[in-house]
């Protein structure tokens, strides 16, 4: 009876290990499951801003290159046939400073933050159409970059080449989550005036698709927490040597007994 209770023993503790650190059910791996939640287009209303802190590379031109030499303190152009390359890193660059304004060649003093990158273009063209004939401004954001924690399979910052990136191409480039995170409650923590706000995001409804945060800012940052088996299985890990003690000790009994 003795070897059957500590045999019985046994394995009631590895049925509880096994079904403490279970998987999660479908529903809460799945993304955007079917509901009557209509979808809409909401990146026109959250279209990121132009902020204190940002570092435009921004230059002028225009049909006569040598008109454009006031504004472009460093030139943008290679070749003779003055051909602009978008991603040249000899671009001048300006920092919006807190008052959210940058200093511009001849210009002066201009207030770029609260305004999207493509209405800044507009203001900077027609304030430099006062000294050019039909002019071409390139407005570049260089410190675009969102950064991705928690449980996904490569965490980190990420730089973007442009100003439009969702949360899903964000988790895309961090490998996407792991099989631990938690899909219903993701945290994106974004500043705005100065002021950091918490969204939280349900990756498993199809509602997620109109979240003011489907489309991220400049500096976002998305952190997915683990889920239940994933915070048991750290205390597993911590106590793996007395498991594997424990284990070996009963096996040793179990087999003099059953000798």
């Amino acid at each position: 009876m003795l070897r059957v209770n500590i045999f019985l023993g046994a394995i009631l503790l590895t049925i509880i290990v096994l079904f403490n650190s279970s998987c999660a059910s479908r529903k809460n791996l799945v993304y955007f499951q079917p509901d009557s939640t209509l979808l809409n287009s909401t990146y026109e209303l959250n279209v990121p801003k132009l902020q204190p802190g940002d570092i435009l590379a921004i230059s002028v031109t225009a049909d006569d290159i040598r008109a454009t030499q006031a504004f472009n303190q460093v030139s943008p152009y290679q070749g003779s046939n003055g051909t602009i390359q978008a991603n040249n890193p000899f671009i001048p660059t300006y920092g919006i400073d807190v008052k959210g304004e940058i200093d511009f060649p001849k210009i002066g003093k201009v207030k770029l933050a609260g305004l999207t990158r493509t209405q800044a273009i507009e203001y900077l063209k027609k304030e430099v159409s006062k000294y050019i004939v039909d002019p071409g401004v390139s407005i570049e954001l260089r410190n675009f970059r969102v950064t991705v924690l928690g449980e996904v399979r490569s965490p980190g910052t990420f730089p973007v080449t442009n100003d439009r990136i969702t949360l899903l191409e964000a988790l895309g480039m961090a490998g996407d989550l792991t099989i631990n995170g938690v899909r219903k409650n993701v945290l994106v923590v974004r500043e705005q005036d100065g002021v950091k706000k918490e969204y939280r995001v349900d990756l498993t409804a199809r509602d997620a698709l109109n979240s003011p945060v489907y489309y991220l800012a400049q500096n976002d940052v998305v952190y997915v927490e683990p889920n239940g088996a994933r915070v048991q299985s750290s205390k597993y890990t911590q106590n793996t040597s007395i498991f594997v003690s424990i284990a070996g000790v009963i096996i040793t009994v179990v087999s003099v007994l059953t000798r």
